[in-house]
């Protein structure tokens, strides 16, 4: 299995799809438990779709899937973020473009914050958010089945660290990784595809497209009939910003 360590954790990932073509960093769904098979599962699956294209980069996020490794409940989307940047130097890659679905999204914003110059492009597939109906959706009732588990298997952490992990992930509403002020500055070129669900509302891809009203949008993908021209709207975007003299 390809994985590295940093900061005493092993994290896994996988390359795969045209190894000259332009890099494309995936960031998987599945919450906490964000990890590439996850995006097998998805009516739109980038590994499948721009494998002919792209020289595709997955990962596995710490503790999800094959990766592992100490929690920092201080500052747990910076943690992840430099994990998701180790990723890019262990394959020698400077930019890339990023696809994000769930949690992913927060991921790529938290890049932008972070480390703008290595992102080319974002394609926000979903992006989870806040909503009204149900404010506690991304509380304890979600880390602590997942700590417990991890601990479960021998995990090196406490139930006092996951909840102070939880809580500094997903607090701060919004988008949780960044603040909205910092979302209405990207500058990085974004698609958003909208979600419309508990876990991924509608009204923070609304909260998302009225922060940045030049975004692309794609507001309906998942339904079968629509999947094919959602892909080749992603195709089109990665193309159009893809840089010069590279395919």
């Amino acid at each position: 299995m390809p994985t590295f360590e940093r900061d005493g954790a092993t994290i896994y990932y996988e390359e795969s799809g045209n190894s000259s073509g332009y890099p494309l960093l995936l960031l998987a769904p599945g919450g906490l438990n964000s990890a590439i098979p996850f995006w097998h599962r998805m009516p739109l699956n980038p590994i499948a779709a721009f494998k002919d294209e792209y020289r595709i980069i997955a990962m596995d996020q710490r503790n999800a899937g094959n990766s592992s490794g100490p929690l920092r409940p201080d500052d747990p989307w910076g943690m992840l973020a430099a994990d998701q940047l180790a990723v890019l130097d262990a394959v020698g890659v400077q930019q890339a473009h990023t696809i994000g679905c769930c949690i992913g999204c927060s991921f790529i914003l938290k890049l932008c914050e972070v480390a703008p110059e290595r992102v080319t492009s974002g394609i926000l597939m979903q992006p989870i958010g806040v909503d009204r109906g149900d404010p506690n959706y991304f509380g304890s009732r979600m880390w602590e089945p997942w700590g417990q588990t991890l601990i479960d298997k021998g995990a090196n952490l406490t139930m006092e660290t996951v909840d102070a992990y939880g809580h500094g992930l997903f607090d701060s509403g919004g988008v949780f990784s960044v603040s909205y002020d910092f979302v209405k500055t990207v500058k990085t070129p974004l698609l958003l595809m909208d979600g419309d669900d508990l876990a991924h509302p509608k009204v923070t891809s609304d909260e998302i497209a009225e922060l940045l009203p030049g975004i692309e949008r794609v507001v309906r993908w998942k339904d079968e009939d629509v999947v094919a021209s959602a892909t080749e709207a992603m195709r089109a975007f990665l193309r159009s910003h893809t840089p010069a003299g590279v395919r």
